[in-house]
């Protein structure tokens, strides 16, 4: 079997994101991973649905827990293009999802602005979820950067 890496993954989620770019809407992108598999996909689409919550991690988490009939997600790898905000992280923490690895931060809007990692570093996350960045992060950066400057 053909095990593929994260940054395999992160560019499946940067696909994911193109879409949104497409879409004038924030890109970022989500995946999610169960056994070297894509069993779902996200991106933003605040703006379509005209729905504040859409955000890719939200949309992938909820495809991935139909596909599965599952509300958890313990054996899953979230990849996703920007740092997960607050109410992303909320909906993480109780899918229970097992991995999240994100690509740029997001100094803005991103979790980390809001809590201390250093004292606990899986905060704001499910204790058991293991948390990894930095993937792609120049490309991911790139991308929100060129939406933002096609918006001024």
């Amino acid at each position: 079997m053909l095990v593929y890496d994260d940054e395999f993954f992160m560019r499946q989620a940067m696909r994911e994101a193109q879409k949104a770019f497409d879409a004038d809407e924030v890109p970022v992108g989500a995946v999610i991973v169960i056994n070297n598999k894509v069993v779902a996909r996200g991106y933003n689409q605040v703006e379509l649905l005209n729905d504040p919550t859409a955000h890719a991690e939200i949309l992938a988490v909820t495809s991935a827990c139909n596909f599965l009939g599952s509300k958890y997600l313990p054996d899953a790898t979230l990849f996703v293009t920007v740092e997960p905000c607050l109410m992303c992280c909320g909906a993480l923490h109780w899918s229970k999802i097992g991995k999240i690895v994100y690509g740029a931060d997001d100094v803005k809007n991103g979790y980390k602005k809001y809590i201390d990692i250093s004292t606990n570093p899986t905060l704001p996350f499910h204790p058991k979820t293991e948390i990894v960045s930095g993937i792609l992060k120049d490309e991911c950066a790139e991308m929100m950067k060129a939406f933002f400057r096609k918006k001024r």
